[in-house]
């Protein structure tokens, strides 16, 4: 069987930042029929959802609800039943269907996930996920949604990595409502 890949997606800041100084990465939306369908399409692709405790707490939260499931059925569908992984060493139940709590190593479990194979794993957010596997060299793809704000402050999906890590461009969207997505393939 194939190894499993893995993808990241997250939405930053003209400068750079997935969430403000105030960790709030709600910001990122955009209400716009183009980019509404881009998430909808989005949405209705496979893979297992990978999650740290923040982004995690934030998407049980407000993906189940009646808002959430009135405004974007698909992406409430697919997030509310797909599989989904948090890892975490505080938490010690989830709550939200579907989802398995990994307390163990980081690092060791998703390099155990994508050897297992079936399949692909998808990072949304969680930046202190992001920046532990990219400096593993475990990420395959990284699909980044770059909006019109700066921030000014915030975190970056890349904190604390020490060495570079080498992307190919593979693709480029431009949505009118100004945002630009780019697709990584790491080299």
């Amino acid at each position: 069987m194939a190894k499993s890949r893995l993808g990241v997606f997250n939405n930053v800041s003209l400068d750079g930042y997935f969430t403000d100084r105030n960790g709030d990465s709600r910001w990122g939306y955009q209400n716009d029929p183009e980019w509404n369908n881009f998430i909808n399409e989005n949405a209705v692709g496979g893979g297992v959802l990978l999650f740290g405790r923040v982004t995690y707490d934030t998407m049980a939260s407000y993906w189940p609800t009646e808002d959430a499931i009135k405004t974007f059925p698909l992406v409430a569908k697919r997030l509310n039943s797909g599989a989904k992984v948090v890892f975490s060493r505080t938490l010690d139940k989830v709550s939200w269907g579907n989802t398995r709590l990994v307390k163990s190593d980081l690092v060791a479990e998703v390099r155990r996930m994508k050897e297992e194979g079936g399949e692909d794993l998808i990072i949304l957010g969680s930046g202190s996920i992001v920046a532990q596997l990219a400096k593993e060299g475990l990420i395959d793809t990284y699909e980044v949604a770059i909006h019109p704000i700066a921030l000014g402050q915030g975190r970056t999906m890349f904190e604390g990595i020490k060495n570079s890590v080498a992307l190919k461009l593979v693709k480029s969207r431009i949505f009118g409502n100004g945002c630009v997505v780019l697709t990584y393939e790491a080299i």
